[in-house]
């Protein structure tokens, strides 16, 4: 049986649905989950364990015997805790079959297959009674359904149906219960991820549509690594506030609910966004407390556990609001059965018991730009570096063709004079946001917007002009990792027979750079565990690793490395030039050399990243935003993820000369990939 699976393809730009085996997409979902940062978080496991063994006491000091539900068991960490803290039997239900038996070996290495039964299924679709799947109820309910926003994986509904069928009423939950906290602030820097500002060129000032600015945004969480965004970023306009709780050990709703933190603003200020996570209590008085707040919420940042399968949550407000001190405030969450959204009301507004209407894009851009694309539109020192490069090249009888998904660039080059300006949008929802930038700055005619392909493209499009002046960020949807981008290489070859001959060509060159890297967290997602709290889950390990090795396991994977800090081990290395100027080459292009390392400390892998030299002299980076310092800390783009070549395991280095990072790449123009391959190598 074959499976189809999505693959991001530079040589068009597109995401092609490529024929694989059976196997192949349950091996991604395992060689790209986090199971390892789970096994790895040891607060988490901790917490747990604490909590089993408390509620296991509780059940038997009533004088009963303990049977344990385990919904989600994964690897079946939590049933064997609980069998080790005492309890007599436990149900494990994981609905993902690979990992499911995953479990059932562990299960047996660590000698509890007589006391744990592995159940594949879906928990709504287990059943009770003497030829069902569960002899009896439980009265021992331990979960671990959650996600960054606490109810994204179906948390409550399955809450609700174990309830209904599954454990015993009074039944003991480990967690016992959740609370959602949230803190409404004012920022310039994430406010800037959900509207399109106002960008000033060359005079003109180019306003948002309408459509855009009353859209009440993306109806999807942003969840990050919240610890990374400096609180001077932001300026809190009321407290942290507790939002709602839901008690795990009673029956759950999973029906639409509102609940409201009343509060008066601390400071005068713009109400934009809402940063939001939980807390688990793992016992009914709260002594054992699992928290998800970000480390500037520690007394002490330096004990915050780090995890990236539980981040914090970004919310944007459906619109910005002006905020007086000492005004009296009533923020709103509301939920269904899977996502959370919040709104701002004055007191006497509004009925904050009736479930408001979840938010959703109206105006299109918000469906076709990421928020970190948000982000990058408005980047000033961004902005000016096109414009700087714009301005340069561009001559009053300049002829444009601008190929990116849904960029600015034309229209600044309109701006700057341009004779004629024309640009690719093979995507309807893209052009028609960009009409709606056009036509809310009366610029309908000053760039004729082409729904077509380039190969699709002729000269009588191009109304009988050759192309003087191809230009691109280059920026694509469909690109996964920096040299995904190379698409606008691609397209340049197409066009070429209707360019000009003394055509300019912006960017003139991309240069793809690599540097070793000591993650101080992120290296959790891919080192092996081994044993975890006193238990052998090597089996995990080892499917982890099959499927790693499972073709593709070599190849890098993205990742935004601003939410991840690192060191580097190696000064920046440019190993590869990408010549725009000149067409996609039939031929191979081949990379191979050493870098010395320059740091010592552990070296987890190799980050990469493109520069494109809009000019001779201006250069924008999707990496490094500054010089790495002398003690190898990294500053990186918030706007493009980054690629991570994760070694096997971590190598110590000395940084005295004694090591090299050996490199050989090969960019395969037919394909568009570049194969690679990294080693440390002794000298």
């Amino acid at each position: 049986m074959k499976t189809f699976c999505g693959r991001a393809n530079p040589t068009t730009g597109a995401l092609d649905w490529v024929e694989e085996s059976e196997e192949y997409d349950y091996h991604q979902e395992i060689a790209r989950s986090c199971y390892a940062d789970m096994l790895h978080d040891k607060d988490r496991n901790k917490k747990y364990y604490e909590g089993i063994r408390a509620a296991v006491s509780r059940v038997k000091a009533r004088g009963e015997r303990v049977v344990v539900l385990d919904i989600g068991t994964g690897t079946g960490l939590l049933s064997m805790m609980a069998l080790t803290a005492g309890a007599e039997y436990c149900y494990a239900i994981e609905v993902f079959k690979p990992m499911a038996q995953a479990a059932t070996s562990i299960v047996e290495r660590n000698g509890f297959s007589d006391k744990i039964k592995v159940i594949n299924k879906h928990s709504t679709e287990v059943t009770v009674g003497p030829d069902g799947d569960m002899q009896e109820r439980a009265n021992i309910l331990v979960t671990e359904l959650f996600d960054t926003e606490l109810i994204g994986e179906g948390a409550l509904p399955s809450y609700e149906h174990a309830h209904m069928h599954l454990v015993q009423a009074g039944c003991e939950a480990v967690p016992h219960r959740a609370t959602i906290y949230a803190q409404l602030v004012e920022s310039d820097m994430l406010w800037k991820w959900s509207q399109l500002q106002p960008i000033e060129v060359d005079g003109n000032k180019l306003l948002p549509p309408p459509a855009v600015v009353k859209c009440a945004g993306a109806i999807s969480v942003c969840d990050i690594q919240l610890s990374q965004v400096p609180p001077e970023s932001f300026t809190p306009l009321g407290p942290i506030c507790t939002m709602f709780s839901v008690d795990f050990s009673k029956p759950v709703s999973s029906a639409a609910q509102s609940y409201t933190a009343q509060f008066k603003a601390q400071t005068r200020g713009r109400a934009q966004v809402v940063l939001s996570w939980w807390d688990i209590d793992m016992d009914p008085d709260g002594n054992i407390v699992c928290t998800m707040a970000p480390s500037w919420n520690y007394s002490d940042p330096r004990t915050y556990p780090w995890r990236d399968h539980w981040m914090q949550s970004v919310y944007f407000l459906p619109a910005e609001e002006n905020v007086s001190e000492g005004e009296e405030l009533n923020l709103i969450v509301s939920h269904d059965d899977y996502s959370l959204w919040y709104s701002l009301a004055q007191n006497e507004q509004n009925d904050v018991k009736l479930a408001k209407f979840r938010p959703c894009c109206t105006c299109q851009a918000h469906l076709v730009w990421t928020r970190p694309r948000f982000g990058e539109l408005n980047d000033e020192q961004r902005k000016e570096s096109y414009v700087n490069a714009l301005r340069s090249i561009l001559k009053p009888d300049s002829v444009c063709l601008s190929v990116s998904d849904g960029s600015l660039l034309p229209i600044f080059a309109h701006l700057l004079g341009s004779k004629k300006v024309f640009s690719l949008e093979n995507s309807g929802m893209v052009k028609q946001v960009i009409e709606q930038v056009l036509h809310a700055n009366s610029l309908k005619n000053g760039v004729q917007l082409l729904g077509i392909r380039p190969e699709q493209l002729s000269l009588a499009d191009l109304e009988g002009n050759q192309i003087s002046v191809l230009m691109g960020e280059p920026y694509f949807s469909t690109s996964l990792l920096p040299w995904h981008s190379l698409f606008f290489w691609y397209c340049r070859t197409t066009v070429a027979q209707l360019l000009h001959p003394n055509a300019t060509i912006l960017p003139r060159a991309a240069i793809l750079y690599i540097v070793a890297v000591e993650f101080r967290d992120l290296w959790r997602i891919r080192a092996p565990c081994g044993s975890c709290e006193g238990f052998d889950v090597s089996p995990m390990d080892e499917m982890i690793q099959q499927s790693l090795d499972y073709r593709e396991s070599w190849e890098a994977e993205p990742h935004p490395l601003w939410e991840y800090p690192c060191r580097a081990l190696t000064k920046p290395r440019p190993v590869m030039t990408f010549d725009f100027t000149q067409c996609v080459p039939e031929q191979p292009i081949n990379s191979d050399g050493t870098v010395p390392f320059t740091g010592r400390g552990r070296c987890h892998g190799v980050a990469l990243w493109m520069e494109y030299q809009l000019t001779e002299d201006i250069t924008v980076s999707m990496g490094l935003t500054k010089p790495v310092s002398e003690e190898g800390v990294c500053e990186w783009s918030p706007h493009r993820k980054q690629g991570v070549f994760f070694f096997r395991s971590m190598r110590e280095t000395s940084g005295d000369g004694r090591e090299d990072l050996s490199y050989n790449l090969t960019f395969e123009p037919h394909t568009g990939d570049i194969k690679m391959d990294f080693s440390i190598t002794e000298l």
